[in-house]
């Protein structure tokens, strides 16, 4: 038993390939103490559907339990959009802002109902940065990672004080890192890039601030807003793709070029 009064989620999606084969994990650890990893996977599917798909498994999964949910999440366009996006997509009939059909409208929809049915208030969302070893998002990382490829994987539903995922070890800061127009200490220059200046949208050099950074890793697109924070994410992960944007339309030609939305970050 523990003395907690909420119960703690992590979620995480994946895709090989956009669209291609993918996979979502989730952990549920309940304030009685027990754990419980979800998984699965599809053979052609986006890593958005994926990050949806996990915590729409997730909210599934707990929609009898009462009580507060905190959700760990390193998908900014999961929190987001159900924290901001959603309310001005639903007033604008399901348009973004320059009148597209939002994409994933039916999970949009799905993860809406699942966090209304809860009340105001009852869930906390929460970011957590992607591969920088806080051990729960690590393991849903994995659990995703292993449906998207076919791996077999043993998923737990037991005891908190026998799981092996120190699930309690948490960030201290899980606020989405604001778009902001001045690059971050390391924006003139780092070691993927030497010095001089971090890369431009055509694989060159970009004076000024930066409106964003954008790292691809397995598949999966994310905006950051200091070149630190790309730099963390993609040092040493092979196939890592990821250039400076100067402004919102440069951030989604550079988007597109990958095969990405600029819904996707």
């Amino acid at each position: 038993m523990t003395d907690r009064q909420h119960t703690i989620v992590f979620t995480d999606g994946s895709s090989k390939g956009n669209p291609g084969p993918g996979g979502w994990g989730a952990i549920i650890v309940s304030a009685e103490g027990h754990v419980t990893e979800l998984g699965g996977g599809a053979a052609r599917t986006t890593n958005n559907k994926m990050e949806l798909t996990g915590a729409i498994e997730a909210l599934t999964h707990l929609h009898d339990t009462p009580g507060r949910l905190e959700v760990y999440t390193d998908s900014t366009y999961v929190i987001q959009g159900i924290r901001e996006w959603i309310h001005n997509w639903k007033r604008r009939g399901w348009k973004t802002a320059t009148g597209a059909e939002v994409m994933n409208r039916d999970l949009w929809e799905a993860l809406s109902e699942l966090t209304s049915a809860r009340g105001p208030r009852m869930i906390t969302w929460h970011y957590v940065r992607g591969h920088v070893g806080i051990p729960g998002n690590e393991r849903v990382d994995e659990i995703a990672d292993a449906f998207a490829t076919g791996t077999p994987v043993s998923l737990y539903d037991g005891p908190l004080a026998s799981y092996g995922v120190d699930v309690f070890t948490l960030p201290d800061d899980t606020k989405v890192p604001p778009r902001s127009n001045a690059a971050g200490s390391r924006a003139a220059g780092g070691p993927l890039f030497g010095p001089g200046a971090a890369p431009g949208p055509a694989g060159g050099r970009s004076k000024g601030p930066a409106y964003s950074y954008l790292s691809v890793v397995d598949g999966k697109p994310m905006q950051h807003a200091t070149w630190t924070e790309c730099e963390q994410r993609v040092k040493g992960r092979s196939n890592a793709r990821f250039k400076k944007a100067m402004n919102a339309a440069e951030q989604a030609e550079i988007l597109r070029s990958w095969n990405f939305s600029p819904d996707d970050v």
